[in-house]
Formats: structure tokens, C-alpha cells, sequence
């Protein structure tokens, strides 16, 4: 099924799959994997590159994190991306890669990094983070967590066994069979009414497309079918950069809260995500619009000041994705934990990543996000590309034996296994990251040289 979210409808996926060598000082040795989506008009939005430039910025970004951690002296796991951190921004933005796009390569080389640590100790990823086995601790990067304590903060992160799966509802996606004008027919829920009877979600995230009247009829047919719940649901709504300004945003929820049709949607609101344009997002206050409902950002957090900047506007919340990077994940946690230490929970992060494929990418930000205490995620890459499409039948299946709670066979094809609007995830706590097992490389196709400039547009 096509997606559309923001200025792009996505028809089809492609991830990069990283394998990483490490070698402790005694010697020994081992192989950690990472796996992302390559991702256009998301990390970079204009419009002048094609989709094929934007998966040429990520790769550039992964050859410059690579040649980096290649050529550094013997380190932690966290020394790799803390001592490296700024440098690495500053040789992508000499050609022209924002901060979002620089963030991709040493996301999924520190991933494989420690997936190669958890591997060769043969510990779970939520014990090895939990021992602090990656070394994090006080650095110029984070100024203002000088002085914290790193180990104990992390010895009180708790992992759960299962976590409720937050659907996203896309600008494109039909919301009952009268939407439809054709089917895709491959077993798997297409509207919302299908997903909800099939899936029993309770969490949802709705993307709004910034225009107003469309967005407010949109969202009343949207409550029209999740309305018919007796039992509460909840709603994310992500405005993905589509608003100029706070103040065309706080209309939208006024409208909202005018309109009997959407009292209980509005009700059932936790917050709204990246609604104002990454150009204006931390260069204006959202004071008023988070006195309605919490704002988060999530492309405005580039750099890991971010945060902070966006907190000192108003802002209470931002988003962990794994593309971003889980060191910055748990950095902006502890923030959090900083910030809210007058016993509230003012402060707060989400789980917002739509594309991870299942396998590695997936399996790795499932157990990030539940080690930050997380309890509800954005997924919905297993829908749209239908389980393991296009993998080996045999990668599938080994992954399911390794994973039976989070993975079963429906019409024949291993598929995520949601029941009752929740994934069970006991068996990410295994040794690695997330994962315990090995992808078959030998049917990925080689990463090709990003070439640059891409697509003719000058750095």
C-alpha cells in the first residue's frame, strides 16, 4: 500500500544493513549488524532532490561516520560517538548534510558497535546498557549533565515484556471500505475499521496535512470509526512540518475543540508532534499551544542541543527514533530525568519511528524505546511492506525461531503477531542488540559510493 506522510507518498522501502568489526584489547573479536531505512523527504525535505539523492545524503553520511570510527584510536563504545560527535557534524555540513542527515551514519555504526559488545559478552542489549558497558558518562557534549550519574541512572531502567503498538493513520489511508476504490487484497487489514477489528489497537497517530478544512472533515471520519470503542483509545496527532507558524496550529485545535464531532478525539489527545516547519520550529515560542496539549518536536531535533532549545520555547517532549541514535535516546532521558526532578513528569520522550522493517531495524528500536521506559510505539513498516517482503524465506523464518512471541505465520508469510493491539517482546532480551540474529548478507546488494553532489544540486 502506498504511505503517504508529509511531502511524500513512500511506495516502496529500502534499508541499509551495516555489519561492524570490533576487537576488545584482549584480543577477541566479533560482528555487530544494524539495519535502517533509507528514508526520502524526511531527513531532508527540499524538494529540489530526488528521492534517489536523499538515499545518496544517508549513504554519504554512513561513508563519513565509517571513515571516522576506522581511523580512530582504541575507545569505548560511547567514547567512539561522543569523541567524535562534533567533528562529524561539522565534515557533513561542509557538504552540505544537515544535522538530521549527519546523525544517520554514526547511528547505525554505534549500533553495530555495541550489537557486536552485547554479542562477543553474550549479553542482552538491556544488560550490557544497564552495567553501562558502553561507557557513557559526563562529556562536553552534553554540558549541562556534568555531574550526572550516568550508572545509576541507567542501573533503573527496567525492560517490559510486551508494549502497545500505536497505529499510524496516513494522509492517504483509506478509513472504511467507501474510501477505497480498489483493494490490495494481501491478507492484511487496509482501512482503519480493518485494522482496528483485526489489530484491537488502542493507540493511533494521525498525520494532518496543514490544510485546515481537509484536516478537520479528515479527523471527523477518523473518530467516526474509533469512537465506536467503548473502552478508551488514545491519539498522537504529527503535524510533520506542515505549519508555518504556532498560532495556525492553536486555530486547528480550536476548531477541533469547537466541532461535538471530535470532543472525544480531542479527549483522547497525549500530544502533537513537529507541527511548525523545521526552518521557524526553535525560533518561536509554543507556549500557548502547549498549555492545550503537549509539543513535541522530532525532524527539528538534529543536534543534541535540540532539546534543550526547544525546552526554553515551550516545548515538553521529543522523540526517540534509532536512525537518530540511541546514545542521543538515552542522553535526552536523562534529561528528562534532570528536568523533572521536582517529582513531575512535565518532560517527557516518545517512540515515533514508522519505517523500521522487521528483523534488525526493528528488533533494535523496540528494544531501545523499551528500555527507556516507553510504553506505546509508532509502527507500521510491518503493514506497509508486508512482514519480510523481499528478504530470503529462510531469514524470515530464522528470525521467527529466534523470536516466536513477536513473530508468527499468517497466509503463509512470517509477519509481526499483534494481538490485542500489543507486541510481545520478551525475546529481544537476548544476547546483542535486540537481536540475536545474523542477517544473510549474501542476499543484500552492496551498498553503492554515494556519489556527490547528489542528483546534480550543488553541496
Amino acid at each position: 500500500m502506498p504511505f503517504r506522510f508529509g511531502v511524500i507518498t513512500a511506495t516502496h522501502g529500502r534499508q541499509a544493513v551495516i555489519a561492524v568489526r570490533i576487537r576488545l584489547r584482549d584480543g577477541r573479536e566479533e560482528t555487530g549488524y544494524a539495519a535502517e531505512a533509507l528514508g526520502a523527504k524526511w531527513f531532508d525535505k527540499n524538494p529540489a532532490l530526488s528521492d534517489e539523492a536523499n538515499h545518496h545524503q544517508l549513504r554519504k553520511a554512513i561513508e563519513l561516520a565509517g571513515e571516522a570510527y576506522l581511523s580512530a584510536a582504541p575507545s569505548t563504545a560511547f567514547g567512539l560517538f561522543a569523541e567524535h560527535y562534533r567533528s562529524h557534524l561539522d565534515a557533513s555540513a561542509a557538504i552540505g548534510l544537515n544535522p538530521l542527515v549527519a546523525s544517520y551514519g554514526p547511528a547505525l555504526l554505534d549500533r553495530a558497535v555495541f550489537d557486536a559488545l552485547c554479542r562477543l559478552l553474550g549479553m542482552s542489549f538491556y544488560e550490557a546498557t544497564r552495567r553501562n558497558l558502553a561507557g557513557i558518562g559526563p562529556h562536553p557534549i552534553v554540558p549541562e549533565l556534568v555531574g550526572f550519574d550516568f550508572g545509576s541512572f541507567l542501573e533503573t531502567l527496567r525492560p517490559a515484556t510486551t508494549i502497545d503498538l500505536r497505529h499510524t493513520v496516513g494522509l492517504a489511508d483509506p478509513i472504511t471500505r467507501a474510501d477505497q476504490s480498489e483493494r490490495v487484497d494481501d491478507g492484511l487489514p487496509e482501512t482503519l475499521e480493518e485494522v482496528v477489528s483485526t489489530y484491537g489497537n488502542r493507540y493511533f497517530k494521525v498525520k494532518v496535512s496543514g490544510n485546515e478544512a481537509a484536516d478537520l472533515d479528515r479527523l471527523a471520519r477518523i473518530a467516526a470509526v474509533l469512537d465506536r470503542s467503548p473502552d478508551p483509545y488514545f491519539l498522537t496527532l504529527d503535524g510533520n512540518e506542515q505549519y508555518e507558524t504556532a498560532e495556525a496550529v492553536l486555530d486547528l485545535l480550536e476548531r477541533m475543540g469547537r466541532d461535538k464531532k471530535l470532543r472525544r478525539l480531542l479527549a483522547s489527545m497525549l500530544y502533537l508532534e513537529q507541527p511548525i516547519k523545521r526552518a521557524a520550529a526553535l525560533s518561536q515560542p509554543v507556549t500557548a499551544l502547549s498549555a492545550l496539549t503537549p509539543v513535541i518536536i522530532d525532524e527539528s531535533d538534529g543536534e543534541l542541543a535540540s532539546f534543550p532549545q526547544a525546552r526554553a520555547l515551550g516545548y515538553r517532549g521529543v522523540s526517540s527514533k534509532a536512525c537518530k541514535g540511541f546514545y542521543k535516546s538515552l542522553l535526552n532521558l536523562a534529561r528528562c530525568r534532570v528536568w523533572n526532578m521536582d517529582g513531575g513528569d512535565r518532560y517527557f520522550m516518545s517512540a515515533e519511528d514508522l519505517t523500521c522493517e522487521p528483523g534488525v531495524a526493528l528488533q533494535q528500536d523496540l528494544a531501545l524505546v523499551n528500555l527507556l521506559g516507553l510504553t506505546h510505539v509508532e509502527r507500521n513498516a510491518h503493514h506497509f511492506i508486508d512482514g519480510f517482503d523481499g528478504r530470503p524465506p529462510a531469514e524470515a523464518e530464522a528470525w521467527r525461531r529466534a523470536n516466536p512471541d513477536l513473530y508468527g505465520v499468517r497466509d503463509g508469510r512470517v509477519r509481526l503477531a499483534i494481538s490485542d493491539g500489543r507486541l510481545e517482546i520478551g525475546s529481544l532480551d537476548c544476547a546483542g542488540f535486540g537481536s540475536g540474529v545474523v542477517p544473510d548478507l549474501d542476499a543484500t546488494e552492496a551498498m553503492p559510493t554515494a556519489d556527490w553532489p547528489p542528483n546534480g544540486v550543488p553541496a
